[in-house]
């Protein structure tokens, strides 16, 4: 069964990375069908409009199923006129995915800014995806690639905003979910988690900050009450090098960036976005829509690639239990 891959901004690099995945896997796969303008997708490669998400060869053409443009999409111009096509290219691959027409959603970058200057109420995709499946409040978001994955507690906020929203009932929930998809869509089969702290040195014994003490520690150790195999705080610094990143198998960050920099730094173009915690498969490339190299024909298709292929595995995973 193939997999649903949205369009994301038409003015970024979506259509050609598209076009380089499907250049990629069009003889081994796993397959998949472009939710998009048949006509701006063509640009960027050979494409085969159809009716159905199985209704065509896959190593012939990329398949698309038509999702018209409003306005003609220009690289490296974001359009508003055209977010509705954008959203609803998201709407259709979620339905789809629900009825088992596919096996699962890689999203391609959009950008939030575009969509919100048109009316678009959600920080980003992992929360519209979660309210589209009726998964909102339980959605969370992990980075992974082969060399580490990360698990943010808190995610499209403010730094400030971020502290704020912090608890330790936040921290205890991803850890949950973070353990239960290690099992169940990774393969593995006792998840070690390693926790972060928040402040310098994990907070040096308070002496740099409290919430390690307050809010990270009674997280911790609720999880080892509960039989996790969960350490930490560990200090945020030192965590991700060679040596510290064989000790677990998901690390669970307290805010965005103290997530996404190791694993970006590390492995830029093997990264996967996954979001956890909804009744569907969803994974995306861990890069934003470039428009500033759109249509040069330099887009790096790598992460797209990783992202098709970890969202395969997991659909089969989960078909299989």
């Amino acid at each position: 069964m193939a997999l649903a891959l949205t369009m994301g901004d038409p003015a970024g690099i979506g259509g050609e990375i598209a076009a380089g995945a499907w250049s990629a896997l069009r003889e081994t796969g796993p397959a998949f069908v472009a939710l998009a303008d048949s006509g701006w997708l063509s640009r960027y490669g050979p494409v085969q409009v159809v009716a159905e998400a199985d209704d065509a060869r896959f190593a012939d053409a990329l398949p698309v199923l038509d999702v018209p443009l409003a306005s003609p999409a220009q690289p490296g111009r974001p359009d508003t006129a055209n977010a509705p096509a954008t959203i609803a290219s998201i709407e259709r691959a979620v339905r789809l995915a629900q009825s088992g027409q596919v096996s699962g959603v890689v999203t391609n970058p959009i950008s939030k800014a575009v969509l919100q200057s048109a009316g678009f109420a959600h920080p980003g995709h992992t929360e519209f995806l979660a309210e589209l499946t009726g998964a909102s409040g339980r959605e969370v978001m992990m980075l992974a690639s082969p060399l580490l994955r990360v698990v943010p507690v808190t995610i499209h906020l403010s730094l400030r905003a971020a502290l704020d929203r912090l608890t330790t009932e936040g921290i205890v929930c991803v850890a949950r979910a973070t353990r239960a998809a290690l099992v169940g869509d990774f393969g593995v089969a006792a998840p070690r988690l390693a926790v972060a702290g928040l402040n310098p040195h994990a907070g040096e014994q308070g002496r740099m900050g409290t919430e390690e003490a307050t809010l990270i520690q009674p997280a911790i150790d609720r999880l080892r009450a509960e039989g996790c195999d969960v350490t930490g705080p560990w200090p945020p610094d030192t965590m991700f090098t060679d040596a510290a990143r064989k000790r677990y198998d998901a690390a669970i960050c307290m805010y965005h960036d103290q997530a996404l920099i190791p694993l970006k730094t590390l492995d830029m173009s093997g990264g996967v976005n996954v979001t956890l915690g909804l009744p569907i498969v969803r994974t995306s490339p861990d890069h934003g829509t470039a428009f500033d190299i759109a249509g040069r024909g330099i887009a790096d298709p790598s992460s797209l690639i990783a992202a098709l292929r970890l969202a395969a595995e997991i659909a089969t995973r989960r078909a299989s239990t």
